[in-house]
């Protein structure tokens, strides 16, 4: 076997050829793909104790990508997992022939079908307790409160959100939004006049450049999906006590886009 076919450089190759060079896709659908594959070959080391560097592609057979996609069945999207596990071996397919019979295999594992639950949503009671809990005698506070706001009245996805730079808020006549939404299509979403009132206090206060974010932390970085999980968590605690329905509901700002309210699982 050549160092060339084997699957550290393979995939090195996947990730550098295919998906920077030839694709240009966007740098959520890379990191998508780089998490199921820094999970695989930590799941592949431990079953096979095998370090990463050491894995061959007979190694990635279907038995063991079945098991890697059961062992994160309760806990992940494995639709996404395995979609970026079959775009690998599409590509192995094509550069490394010798591997087309395993690609085959691979290729041929089918999506779990699953019962969907019913998305509910939250109640206006359950909004504005939300939007109550951040203490505006903050700056955290503040930059929340104009978050949340601006997610239930919009629907942005949380990299929508998270990306979102002074120059995308257009607050004069026809306030609207702008981001790069799924696909890497640019959209506008409107805004309302209570929302451009929030919006527009809090961008004087936060006095920032046209490419800095929006929603920035303490420190002046963009606010990154971990850290708007945590404030989403945090001020859901607080509303949840004037509002118990809400202690019931798994509330999430979804990765795919819904308008106007916020999903509830």
């Amino acid at each position: 076997m050549k160092i060339a076919d084997a699957f550290p450089a393979l995939l090195e190759s996947f990730f550098i050829d295919r998906l920077m060079r030839q694709r240009q896709v966007s740098p959520h659908t890379l990191a998508s793909y780089r998490d199921t594959f820094r999970l695989l070959v930590q799941y592949a080391q431990r079953r096979l104790r095998k370090a990463p560097s050491d894995l061959t592609m007979p190694d990635l057979d279907p038995s063991l990508l079945g098991a890697f996609l059961d062992h994160l069945e309760k806990e992940r999207d494995n639709s996404a997992r395995l979609a970026a596990i079959h775009s690998f071996f599409q590509y192995v397919a094509l550069h490394a022939p010798q591997y087309c019979a395993l690609a085959q295999r691979v290729l041929a594992i089918p999506s779990k079908r699953y019962v969907r639950r019913p998305i509910s949503f939250l109640t206006s009671t359950e909004i504005d307790a939300l939007l109550a809990a951040p203490n505006l005698n903050t700056w955290i506070g503040r930059r929340d409160r104009a978050l949340l706001l601006l997610a239930v009245q919009t629907g942005l996805r949380a990299s929508e959100l998270t990306s979102l730079r002074c120059e995308n808020i257009v607050l004069g006549s026809g306030a609207h939004v702008q981001c790069l939404g799924k696909g890497r299509k640019q959209r506008c979403t409107p805004l309302r006049k209570d929302t451009v009132a929030v919006l527009r206090e809090w961008l004087r206060e936060r006095h920032g450049q046209p490419s800095d974010p929006v929603f920035p932390t303490t420190r002046g970085k963009a606010l990154g999906h971990d850290g708007l999980e945590y404030l989403l968590t945090k001020h859901l605690a607080v509303a949840g006590q004037c509002c118990p329905s809400l202690i019931n509901k798994r509330v999430t700002v979804p990765p795919a886009a819904t308008r106007r309210r916020r999903r509830a699982e």
